[in-house]
């Protein structure tokens, strides 16, 4: 891989030994593309990797250096309009949609930009004293957390764009995978009554993942393991995708633009008669699937990725099961000793993708892929939005998505915990997501 272009600047103060690594991480990422891909946007829910690498930039520079640095000048004043994401109390924002449009700065200019910021967050955090610097180090937490999250989306965006290539370009050469059968998929049961979820104690959380409360659950049991690609395949030839039986009315609506599932017999094609997940093609009889390493054969024992909600929940309707409630995939976590310490497979440039179980017990619960819940994303009892701009970061938007839990292989290590709350509209595929079913006792 390219080595980083951008000079990180020394640092003293032990606070910002966190900022440098994840600043570096980013670069990372974006060593592997060109500018070409870099300006590459698929649609308007993804983002240019040049857009991300600014507006994580941009992060820092308009809550942290433009509120707190005496004198700051900004790297440049039109900044401030192009990289806004969605932060209306701050100011207007261009248009998400045409993101891809904005050639100009170049990706050079982007990585000045960032080393001007690097250098003033350097210089400020090394000399503020007095009743400011508790806040700025908690702001600088909340960008180093943000920032994670937009390399999450650097990978998940750039793959939706070289999707679209018909040479199915590789970002990054994988390890060869061993192919291994998944182990059976068992069940785990949970004692019903009373628990607490959300977080608590010391350490880093967002807003939305409190306060911490006492929910009623009832008895349940819970899959070992995520739904594989030859389960879900199973779901595909028994016609899953036909019978309107399995799915809500929404995620019938949802297949029928996708796949024409109601276009006449003489004018089906393979895709209309037998939907799938995104990025799965059907070549000589045998599905293949586009990956960060390119186009791949299927590996059946791999967890199932990129499924919406409505395809996980149609999913475990077609096998008599459900999807857990988020509350329940936390008392999962808590009660199984999986919260105290989350390990899996995270973001690690040697895969770059969900891998088969393996061993015994609750598996695959941190990384791998977001588990979609059958919980719509809501306030938690007592929540309130924090004041001022940095509270539209979770607050205003719950409503009409569902939550999904424990990360993925490209979510950055570290970065999740029990009480992590992802979530996305219903129709959302181009996150890696995946499928754990749950029963009634």
């Amino acid at each position: 891989m390219e080595k980083p272009t951008q000079s990180l600047p020394e640092f003293q103060a032990p606070e910002l030994y966190d900022f440098i690594i994840t600043r570096a991480r980013s670069l990372e990422l974006a060593a592997p593309l060109s500018p070409e891909d870099q300006g590459l946007q698929s649609m308007p829910d993804a983002s240019p990797t040049k857009w991300h690498l600014a507006h994580t930039s941009w992060f820092f520079e308009t809550f942290i250096l433009r509120e707190y640095a005496t004198g700051y000048v900004p790297f440049r004043d039109e900044f401030a309009y192009l990289f806004n994401s969605y932060y209306q109390s701050v100011g207007p924002q261009y248009r998400r949609a045409q993101r891809s449009m904005i050639s100009r700065p170049t990706c050079g200019e982007v990585l000045q930009y960032r080393s001007h910021v690097d250098v003033h967050i350097t210089d400020l955090v090394n000399t503020l004293r007095g009743p400011n610097r508790a806040k700025v180090l908690e702001l600088l937490e909340l960008g180093n957390q943000h920032e994670q999250q937009h390399q999450e989306l650097i990978l998940t965006d750039i793959k939706h764009a070289l999707s679209f290539n018909p040479l199915y370009p590789v970002y990054r050469e994988a390890d060869e995978e061993t192919v291994v059968d998944a182990p059976d998929l068992g069940w785990h049961e949970i004692v019903g009554g009373l628990h607490e979820i959300g977080h608590a104690g010391k350490g880093f959380s967002f807003d939305n993942e409190g306060p911490r409360h006492k929910v009623f659950v009832q008895p349940f049991r819970v899959a070992s393991r995520l739904v594989t690609n030859a389960e879900y395949v199973q779901f595909i030839e028994a016609g899953g995708y036909q019978d309107p039986g399995h799915w809500l009315s929404d995620g019938w609506d949802w297949v029928n633009a996708t796949f024409n599932v109601n276009t006449a017999p003489n004018q089906n094609t393979d895709s209309a008669r037998n939907g799938h997940p995104l990025y799965w093609t059907r070549l000589d009889d045998q599905y293949r699937e586009f990956t960060l390493g390119g186009l791949v054969p299927l590996n059946p024992a791999a967890p199932v990725s990129h499924v919406n909600y409505y395809e996980a929940n149609a999913y475990a309707n077609w096998a008599g099961k459900r999807l857990p409630t988020e509350a329940e995939w936390e008392c999962v976590a808590r009660c199984t000793g999986t919260a105290a310490n989350p390990h899996g497979n995270f973001l690690d440039f040697n895969r770059l993708q969900p891998q088969p179980a393996a061993g015994t017990g609750i598996q695959q619960l941190f990384g791998d892929l977001w588990e979609w819940t059958s919980s719509a994303y809501s306030a938690y009892p007592g929540y309130a939005i924090p004041e001022g701009a940095v509270g539209e970061y979770n607050g205003k938007f719950m409503c009409n998505q569902f939550v999904l839990r424990g990360g993925s292989c490209v979510t950055p290590p570290g970065h999740v915990r029990a009480s992590y709350r992802n979530f996305f509209p219903p129709a959302t595929q181009w996150q890696f997501s995946g499928i754990r079913l749950a029963e009634d006792i």
